[in-house]
């Protein structure tokens, strides 16, 4: 069933996630997840990411702090490459995680930061070396 809530929830998720990463989501539709993925696409992404008090790249800066607190790696990821496609810097992304090392634990950082540079990796983004080693 599609409504206007869904409508706005698809084109938002499809501009923060990208289309392949949607439409996978979407091939797989069946009586077990067919409702989930609507409520997906019109709760989170139709009534909260159209919202425009925030701007998506400070709703991607914010998911990932949370994602990372929760230890949801894959979804962490999926969200780090939509911070990269919502404009967020390397910059902006390492001090995101700075806060979640400092406010959910050292752990849950490292394992953020782990992820984020997997993510860097696959997606071709290359941090700015450093010349001099503390």
């Amino acid at each position: 069933m599609s409504t206007a809530l869904h409508e706005e929830g698809l084109k938002a998720r499809r501009k923060v996630l990208g289309d392949d990463y949607v439409d996978r989501a979407l091939t797989g539709l069946d009586s077990f997840n067919a409702e989930f993925q609507q409520l997906v696409t019109e709760y989170c992404w139709g009534a909260v990411w159209t919202r425009k008090t925030l701007d998506d790249r400070q709703r991607s800066l914010i998911n990932l702090g949370m994602i990372a607190a929760l230890n949801r790696g894959d979804e962490f990821k999926t969200h780090v490459r939509g911070a990269l496609r919502n404009g967020c810097t390397v910059e902006e992304i390492r001090d995101t995680l700075m806060q979640v090392a400092v406010y959910c634990g050292i752990p849950a950082g490292v394992e953020a930061f782990r992820l984020a540079r997997q993510v860097f990796d696959a997606e071709g983004v290359t941090p700015d070396p450093i010349s001099d080693h503390p």
